[in-house]
């Protein structure tokens, strides 16, 4: 077990979901000497200072694209959570070079400022839009987990330990359609969904946060974690929605929007051929092949042809009482029906 006494912390985009749920969760009852909050957004920053009220917990204003910015708050930092990003499909769609800008290049610069200064270890967030992309957020998620493995390849048995998480939708989290459901339903509209055969997986905040922390506790140079989670369609989605607020709003189907997908993949087959089932998780190590491209031609992999992908058209799929009761789960849903 790693031992955080008297250690810091720093997390990149430390004032979104993700940041406030680690806070929340488990980094305040820990022994951490410092944790350090990196993002742009100084509104943000002054929110959670002021409700956090910890000298524990310091600020740092940058922009992971400035590398000086980045390396000036990873200075004498022992463990980095890497969760800034830009997360939202149309948003990238529109200006795919933002997204490679935040996404790829950012990361690059948290990866080679976290060597430069001697990171114990460094877990990326990826998500499952990595997997088989077909948007700009995914292939620039991709992206950066080639670059986390890369650069661990690069770095061989050296003092820092690169490695990443892969998780899918986090509900209510930013872009979630979860919000927009409730916002529909509590003001009469009609609920707009895409394809109700549509599937996501269906992953609370608290659970990507555990799979971080499993990460942090157990990952090797560039192993990537997938946790196993529960799928549910957009219809039954829609439908535990209504009868959890006791409506009856009608539903609309919009069609496929640009850049979605029938169905999310956490792991492909290529993948699969290597991964580790932990159980709860897949554990994906890197591919630690050198540039000796003989060995690319004369040795191959039979069964990719013959592996299932794990996918949310595959995993266990939820119905409309299972998909209520993980929906309970969520503060703000259990605030609009007085149950806290």
């Amino acid at each position: 077990m790693i031992t955080v006494d008297n250690k810091k912390l720093l997390i990149t985009g430390g004032t979104g979901s993700f940041g406030n749920a680690v806070l929340n969760r488990y980094v305040l009852l820990n022994d951490f000497s410092e944790i350090r909050i990196f993002s742009r957004d100084e509104k943000k920053q002054d929110d959670m200072r002021k409700r956090l009220n910890s000298s524990k917990v310091k600020f740092y204003i940058g922009d992971v694209r400035n590398k000086s910015s980045v390396s000036h708050a990873m200075k004498g930092v022992d463990y980095v959570f890497h969760a800034a990003a830009l997360k939202q499909v149309p948003s990238c769609e529109f200006f795919p070079i933002e997204a490679l800008k935040t996404n790829v290049l950012g990361a690059e610069n948290v990866l080679e400022a976290a060597l430069e200064n001697r990171v114990k270890k460094v877990v990326v967030l990826s998500t499952d839009k990595a997997c088989y992309p077909i948007n700009a957020m995914g292939m620039s998620k991709a992206m950066m987990e080639k670059v986390m493995i890369a650069r661990s390849r690069e770095n061989g048995n050296g003092s820092s330990i690169l490695c990443g998480t892969r998780y899918g939708n986090v509900m209510a989290s930013r872009g979630s359609v979860i919000p927009l459901f409730a916002e529909q339903i509590k003001n009469g509209q009609e609920i707009t969904i895409t394809d109700p055969d549509m599937t996501r997986f269906m992953m609370t905040l608290e659970e990507a946060v555990e799979l971080v922390l499993y990460a942090f506790e157990h990952a090797s140079p560039g192993d990537l974690f997938v946790q196993k989670s529960p799928a549910a369609t957009i219809d039954t989605l829609a439908k535990a929605m209504v009868e959890l607020y006791n409506a009856n709003n009608s539903i609309k189907i919009i069609g496929t929007r640009h850049g979605e997908k029938q169905f999310e993949t956490l792991v492909n087959r290529e993948e699969m051929v290597k991964a580790q089932d932990l159980g709860n998780y897949y554990k994906i190590p890197a591919d630690n092949r050198d540039l000796n491209y003989n060995l690319y031609f004369s040795s191959g992999e039979s069964r990719v042809s013959t592996m299932e992908e794990y996918n949310s058209h595959n995993t266990k799929r939820l119905d409309v009482e299972e998909t209520k009761k993980l929906l309970l789960k969520l503060d703000f849903i259990r605030q609009d029906l007085g149950l806290s």
